[in-house]
């Protein structure tokens, strides 16, 4: 119980600097880089990395409490608060580039860096957290983690790719709709949102619906089962979103 606890505090730690450093380059980018350019490439490429090395030692720590699945749904609703508290300004999921593009919010160009700078960080921070389990700063942190294709799929192909896109789908929409509500309850309602998203779907698919993050938390996976990840982790969430962006624009037109 003891080993527990403190490998427990060991991630919550890892999780913590990695929240720390991000801001900190955040802060160094603002105050010393006048290039809208590059400043557009770090937000997403810092705001991107944040998620998914969280995100990657949020699979540690749910193999720490297996007997308490309500920690996980826990630990899953506080670090959704703090990405949406410190991610202010980036996007880091494709889809939500794609919804910008659809809606002619930025231009083409733009999108593409934001894509490019997401699944470039969603590479970086697989090798990074690779590097801070190679470490062994606790019992739980050992690199085959990482090695290996632990397949998180329990449903058939065409099944699997409707979970994701319903997710995806939900979760836009109602974004969407949260964007009129003041920040310090919209961060709380999209946490709620994100956690009960992973309640219903993660024991299907992982509910996921982020190609960067997925590539980042399954790279295995996608290199053994390249169609199928991608089929339901990218082709999915990117449907889900677009139907969402079609119900908007029909309910507007219908107004």
């Amino acid at each position: 119980m003891w080993a527990e606890g403190q490998d427990t505090c060991m991630s919550l730690g890892v999780m913590l600097c990695v929240v720390l450093l991000t801001s900190l380059a955040r802060v160094l980018v603002r105050r010393h880089i006048s290039s809208s350019f590059v400043r557009v490439f770090a937000a997403e490429l810092l705001a991107t990395f944040q998620l998914c090395c969280c995100s990657l030692e949020l699979q540690v720590l749910s193999d720490l409490g297996p007997a308490n699945p309500s920690w996980t749904l826990t630990m899953i609703y506080f670090l959704s608060l703090v990405h949406g508290l410190t991610l202010v300004g980036a996007i880091s999921n494709p889809c939500g580039v794609l919804e910008q593009l659809a809606l002619e919010q930025m231009p083409l160009w733009l999108g593409f860096l934001k894509i490019f700078a997401q699944m470039l960080s969603s590479g970086l921070s697989r090798t990074f957290m690779i590097w801070v389990w190679n470490l062994g700063i606790s019992k739980s942190h050992f690199v085959e983690r990482a090695l290996k294709c632990t397949n998180p799929i329990h449903l058939a192909l065409p099944e699997a790719f409707l979970v994701e896109m319903v997710c995806s789908f939900i979760f836009h929409s109602a974004v969407m709709h949260f964007q009129e509500v003041r920040l310090k309850f919209r961060i709380h309602m999209q946490a709620a949102l994100i956690t009960f998203l992973v309640f219903a779907g993660g024991n299907l698919t992982g509910a996921v619906f982020n190609p960067a993050l997925a590539l980042s938390l399954h790279f295995q996976c996608f290199h053994e089962l390249f169609f199928s990840y991608l089929i339901v982790y990218c082709l999915a969430p990117s449907l889900g979103k677009h139907i969402s962006i079609s119900c908007i624009f029909r309910k507007c037109c219908n107004l």
